[in-house]
């Protein structure tokens, strides 16, 4: 006897239905659609610690972008189909076309389409799958649809899970639901689908061979939509025929943690459903009349600091009862479940209503794997330190502010840094505030797809030290310019790789010694120097990387005057960024020879004629800072520079470059104030307007506070800090009020 139970897939009235079919027809071998490549996996299944939600990950070991993942759920009637299966050793198989073959076919479509005059993807391809017609491929993703606008219901998913999901003591209803396909596959005949006429030859197949075998009371779980092709089989030869030849690449198949999030078509999974969270309550609550649902809403928003009283949740829930008995229903569903939260418990505000999704609905759950599962050497390693270093993988995002200081911390901090080095991007670093270098901020969430990148890199080694060593030393190998291997040794030294680091630092060495461009060498510097910095933290030996910028900075010194010289305004804007990261990196290595060094390189890039006006701006600004030029003598050079003597542009150009970075000194200093507020005012209309965007531009990298301080200053005609007029300003009043208007608009401040 052949049962053939058309399902759909993750819900949990199929899989009820599935479970009480099973228990009570006791069939003696169950078949159940997935790959069969992962039957040795099935022994697992009944694993005290294997937990869905899971997935089977099955891969091509020399191509691993071409694997597949099949997830389970606990309501997943393929997963009650097996667990019963492995609970009562009764024989379980999978009956899905092999992978192995699926893979094949989807490697010579790619390589056909790819080749040069190809007219396309041909009619027996699994790309063309991809091609067909709206219509088609509408029903194919959703045949229920139909029948639900046939019931006046507007979605399929409302009227199925109305239909199945909540109703219980339900009989011969895989009958009907092989019924129902086979009038939509009549009424709706699909274009030729190749790969899917292999599929259920290969289930046809599958059945045979257990009949051939003797088995008598069959049971087979496939999707609802291929039952109506399982139960009217043609002949054995056609099958055969079909199947003859098919190519095959070898694969390998694995047990991986899996998400609710990735369960659901949120994320792109193509039989996701919209909510598993609330799928697993039904499926565990099946009697609920939504007071259990409504008490963990209640319970969600307690957790958030929101009040939420029993009274609350009472009136909600009979609310939802009411909507359901508006509608004909039997009993309320998630929809009105979901509206009577809104109204009673939301206050009709929707946006806890993206909390409740999030935490409830859809839910951030996680599975779990037993180690003992045979995993790729560098998966064990990882999840061995996870463990040790109290690491655990996450659905949802975990922040972790780590101290360097702390030996364990210090650790985690090491592994997060080689994770990242393999692009296995677990943890994503941000910003940390306060001084030093001696915490971390790291956001961990653990996704389903690492799993590849994790097999993907074991070809390097064994454990993440030995995979992350290799990897670097690779990519150092292969990079051709300096912020790439300085950027790589960035990452390298906080992930204490010795040897991966002295072979970045001899690329770069090498690179360095090859280049002649000044400005790549000012762009990798303050890498360099930041990198240095963790040197008294991890007790790692910076001296060779002080060595490489000790060296650079020399020849920095050497090269760049001339640098400065011919430079358009978008290359000087680029090269004013590079000054003043150069300078904070000098300021950090605290280190007098190479300060000295960068002193004398900025007093004759200030003094040089034909260096560009706004390096010679900054290039004076830095020296002032450095107290180097103060007093008369900076007067004298501002004045100069802002003469009336020197082009109005040039002039604006000097000062943007003067006042990078900040705007107070034209707070403190009053001859400087003086000095811009008469150039200013003694530009004509048609010159103020041509370097009013230079001035804007200057002005706007200000801060907040210090434009305002300004636009008070220009009020109160450029009073000093007790309020009083400046000696020397002679101003025009009535030129001043004109101006006045224009210095604010210049400063974003409103009038």
């Amino acid at each position: 006897m052949i049962h053939i139970l058309g399902i759909r897939h993750h819900g949990p009235g199929s899989a009820k239905n599935v479970k009480d079919f099973l228990e009570a027809v006791k069939p003696d071998i169950v078949l159940v659609e997935g790959p069969p490549e992962a039957d040795p996996l099935l022994e697992w299944v009944t694993h005290a610690e294997l937990k869905p939600p899971v997935a089977i990950l099955v891969y091509q070991p020399d191509d691993l972008q071409r694997s597949s993942f099949y997830p389970f759920a606990e309501f997943s009637p393929e997963w009650q189909a097996i667990t019963y299966a492995r609970r009562n050793k009764v024989h379980v198989r999978f009956m899905d076309l092999p992978m192995g073959h699926h893979l094949a076919l989807e490697n010579e479509t790619k390589k056909v389409n790819e080749a040069p005059g190809a007219a396309g993807p041909s009619v027996n391809s699994y790309a063309w799958r991809n091609n067909e017609v709206a219509a088609a491929t509408a029903l194919r993703k959703d045949p229920i649809a139909y029948l639900a606008a046939a019931a006046g219901y507007d979605d399929g998913e409302k009227w199925w899970e109305h239909m199945f999901e909540h109703r219980q003591n339900r009989e011969q209803v895989f009958d009907a639901v092989t019924e129902a396909m086979q009038v939509l596959r009549e009424a709706f005949p699909q274009p030729e689908d190749h790969m899917e006429q292999l599929r259920e030859a290969w289930m046809r197949k599958t059945i045979r061979q257990a009949e051939k075998e003797l088995f008598q009371n069959i049971a087979v779980i496939c999707g609802a939509w291929h039952a109506p092709a399982l139960v009217s089989m043609p002949k054995p030869k056609e099958d055969n025929e079909l199947l003859k030849g098919l190519p095959k690449v070898k694969v390998e198949c694995t047990w991986i943690p899996w998400t609710y999030s990735r369960l659901s078509y949120y994320s792109g999974y193509g039989a996701g459903i919209g909510s598993p969270g609330w799928y697993d309550h039904i499926w565990h609550h099946p009697a609920d009349d939504g007071t259990r649902w409504m008490a963990k809403v209640a319970k969600l928003f307690r957790t958030k600091q929101m009040d939420t009283s029993v009274a609350h949740v009472i009136e909600a829930v009979r609310l939802a009862e009411s909507l359901a008995s508006l509608r004909n229903l039997y009993k309320a569903g998630l929809e009105e479940l979901n509206e009577a939260t809104q109204t009673v418990l939301c206050n009709g505000e929707s946006i806890l209503m993206q909390l409740i999704n999030d935490e409830l609905i859809v839910s951030n759950r996680i599975g779990e794997v037993p180690q003992q599962i045979p995993k790729p050497p560098l998966q064990l390693d990882i999840e061995k330190l996870q463990k040790r270093l109290r690491l655990p993988a996450t659905a949802d995002f975990k922040d972790y502010t780590l101290d360097l200081r702390k030996e364990n911390d210090l650790e985690r901090s090491i592994f997060l840094h080689r994770l990242q080095l393999l692009d296995i991007n677990w943890g994503e670093q941000h910003e940390v505030s306060g001084k030093g270098t001696f915490k971390e901020l790291w956001r961990l969430q653990w996704n389903p797809e690492l799993s590849i990148n994790i097999i993907e890199k074991g070809n390097w080694g064994n454990t993440v030290a030995e995979a992350a060593e290799r990897f670097v030393i690779a990519k150092a190998g292969e990079a051709g310019t300096l912020s790439t291997v300085t950027g790589l040794l960035e990452h390298t030294i906080p992930a204490e790789l010795h040897r991966a680091v002295e072979v970045c630092i001899q690329s770069i060495n090498n690179l360095a010694a090859a280049s002649g461009d000044v400005i790549q060498l000012m762009e990798v510097v303050p890498g360099l120097v930041q990198v240095s910095r963790y040197g008294s933290v991890r007790k790692t030996d910076a001296d060779l990387v002080l060595g490489i910028v000790n060296s650079m900075l020399t020849r920095i010194y050497v090269s760049l005057p001339a640098a400065c010289t011919a430079l358009t305004d978008e290359a000087a804007q680029k090269l004013l960024e590079l000054f003043f990261k150069l300078n904070d990196a000098v300021n950090v290595l605290q280190q007098p020879d190479l300060t000295g060094q960068w002193q004398q390189t900025l007093q004759a890039i200030a003094a040089a004629d034909n260096t560009s006006p706004m390096i010679a701006g900054y290039a004076t600004r830095l020296l002032a800072d450095f107290r180097l030029l103060e007093g008369d003598a900076l007067v004298r050079v501002f004045h100069y520079a802002m003469s009336a003597a020197t082009p109005p542009d040039k002039a604006a150009a000097w000062l943007e470059g003067f006042l990078k970075g900040s705007g107070t000194i034209l707070l403190v200093d009053e001859e400087l104030w003086s000095l811009v507020n008469n150039w200013v005012n003694i530009l004509d209309e048609e010159t103020f307007t041509s370097v009013l965007p230079l001035l804007r531009r200057t002005f706007s990298g200000f801060s907040s506070p210090e434009r305002k301080k300004l636009g008070e200053k220009v009020k109160t005609g450029g009073a000093g800090a007790a309020g009083r007029p400046l000696a020397d300003a002679s101003l025009d009043e009535e030129r001043a009020r004109q101006g006045i208007p224009v210095i604010l608009q210049l400063l974003g401040i409103k009038s």
